[in-house]
């Protein structure tokens, strides 16, 4: 729109010149016939003016070639793929979403062409020293502690027209809705879930407060991710502090894995074992069982003869007590007429009379 006027103020100039140049003021005389007339006040002033006349259509045609080079010129561009934009007729906006060659009408149709690419936005500290800026940073937490804390936002633009038209500073309502919906999120957790184990939960929540703010925005931007760059303490000596309670968790993880592994060594050795006895006991079991049983039937059938022959069961009895004992036994008879029976470790000493 601004060359356009630009060439039509041209264009009124050079007609508005032309009409001048017509009307150019010459000397009044009188001639013979007792008229008056006009007369340039010089030939070589005429004979220029005559000639910048002559030169008219030459000037009004190169001015048109110049305006229809221009047009041509204006009415082709071309976007890549990292862009995106819109073009503007009278109001009418219609979206440049594809890569290419792409054509507008000349003068009228105006172009806007962004980076459509994810860009970064640091929340807490600055990306050129990395030091932090303590009044984005430093927030208060649910204990009522203070921590410093920083953020990367990642984001792009996806919706041109709002991007444009909607406020001029799309980046920074971004921002101000990033760090309000931060303090929120943060506030919510103690000091230690924010600097160790709730990360991850700060993160999301945060995303998703401001993706739900940016929606009612309108301000054409998307957020891609948002992530923890660094949580600490305030000063040095709860930074320490701090520090030493992170050692003391990761020593106890530790202690805990290594317990765990020697349970799970432990354990399945133990069940076999305990497994071995069983089976051994059972076993056992059945073997003592058998031989009860073998036994019970044994006295039984002795018990039968005894009551039919008490005396040949006595004599068989003695017999067969003398046979699993005499095998065993050493008889010794010392010289002063003792008998020592020796059996195993024991000793028995009687004398030979007895």
């Amino acid at each position: 729109m601004i060359l356009l006027t630009i060439l039509i103020i041209v264009m009124i100039l050079l007609f508005t010149g032309f009409a001048t140049i017509r009307r150019i003021p010459a000397k009044e005389t009188e001639n013979s016939s007792g008229f008056n007339s006009y007369e340039y006040n010089s030939y070589d002033e005429f004979e220029i003016w005559r000639k910048i006349l002559s030169l008219k259509p030459f000037i009004i045609g190169g001015y048109f070639a110049i305006v229809i080079l221009i047009g041509f010129l204006t009415s082709i561009y071309n976007t890549s793929e990292k862009e995106i934009g819109f073009t503007s007729v009278f109001g009418k906006n219609t979206i440049i979403d594809s890569a290419g060659i792409h054509f507008k009408i000349p003068f009228v149709s105006q172009k806007f062409i962004y980076d459509a690419t994810t860009k970064g936005m640091a929340i807490g500290y600055s990306e050129d020293t990395d030091e932090s800026i303590e009044t984005d940073s430093l927030m208060i937490t649910s204990d009522f502690n203070f921590v410093n804390i920083d953020f990367y936002l990642e984001y792009r633009i996806v919706d041109p027209i709002a991007y444009h038209y909607s406020t001029d500073n799309p980046e920074g309502i971004l921002n101000n809705i990033s760090q309000s919906a931060i303090r929120n999120n943060v506030g919510q957790h103690n000091i230690d879930g924010v600097m160790t184990t709730e990360k991850v939960q700060i993160e999301t929540s945060v995303f998703e407060d401001i993706q739900k703010e940016l929606a009612s925005s309108n301000t054409g931007l998307e957020i891609q991710n948002i992530t923890i760059q660094d949580s600490e303490p305030p000063t040095s000596e709860v930074a320490q502090a701090f520090k030493a309670v992170e050692d003391a968790k990761q020593n106890a993880d530790t202690a805990v894995n290594e317990a765990n592994a020697y349970t799970n060594t432990q354990i399945p050795a133990a069940e076999a074992k305990a497994e071995e006895i069983k089976q051994n006991a059972e076993a056992t079991k059945t073997v003592r069982i058998n031989e009860a049983k073998e036994e019970v039937a044994s006295f039984e059938a002795l018990f039968t003869e005894y009551a039919s022959n008490p005396k040949t069961v006595k004599e068989k009895l003695y017999l067969d007590a003398m046979s699993e004992i005499l095998p065993n036994m050493e008889i010794i008879i010392a010289e002063d007429g003792q008998v020592i029976y020796i059996n195993g470790d024991t000793q028995v000493t009687q004398k030979a009379s007895e």
